[in-house]
């Protein structure tokens, strides 16, 4: 059995799929988790003093990703604002980079370059993992190795809307199938299991 933290996680997802198969799991989040288990509602900087044998992150995204990019240069200039949340998120992303443990993962989507974020060593999509999407995710590993596709589809549809300006210009676009943020966020059940599965007896 090992000891997983799951950060930035309320849906509880990675934590039940380590549950399930015998390990001690706890999420941790602003927020109440979404399914009853091993939870703590606050700052992940409050459990980092803990003896943890692995730590999965999904730091905020918000001012990072590269999805944010027309807000962050709208009207042709650097919105100073958005750029400092930004910097903020970085550090917090950074944080996890550097927590003395043993096997980390931290997941989050392409990021701007302008942040000059360390290079991811992988990325996965959930049309690897049984699931019948695009949403191109980008885990950073210490210690792990990188996730191996359990289940790939050869037909999928985008889970986040893209182009969304580009509907006005008559440009290609997709409304995705995520209805919100928080159903975005949601990592998906085949890559929880894969997780689980293929990190969770490692020596």
């Amino acid at each position: 059995m090992i000891k997983v933290l799951v950060a930035c996680e309320c849906s509880g997802r990675v934590r039940d799929a380590f549950i399930a198969r015998g390990h001690f799991a706890m999420s941790c989040d602003l927020q109440e988790t979404e399914t009853p288990g091993p939870h703590h509602v606050g700052d992940v900087r409050d459990l980092m003093g803990m003896k943890w044998d692995l730590i999965i992150a999904h730091p905020p995204c918000t001012f990072l990703s590269r999805a944010g990019a027309r807000w962050l240069y709208g009207g042709g200039k650097i919105n100073q604002e958005r750029y400092e949340k930004g910097l903020e998120a970085k550090k917090f992303f950074e944080l996890f980079l550097n927590l003395n443990c043993p096997k980390i993962c931290i997941e989050n989507p392409t990021p701007m370059k302008i942040y000059g974020l360390p290079e991811p060593t992988q990325a996965i999509q959930p049309y690897q993992f049984g699931h019948p999407y695009s949403k191109r995710t980008l885990l950073w590993l210490k210690g792990l190795p990188p996730l191996v596709p359990t289940d790939v589809l050869s037909d999928w549809k985008p889970y986040l809307p893209s182009n969304t300006g580009g509907r006005r210009r008559g440009q290609a676009f997709s409304r995705g199938i995520s209805k919100n943020a928080k159903e975005s966020s949601r990592t998906f059940l085949g890559v929880a299991k894969a997780m689980a599965d293929q990190w969770g007896n490692l020596p």
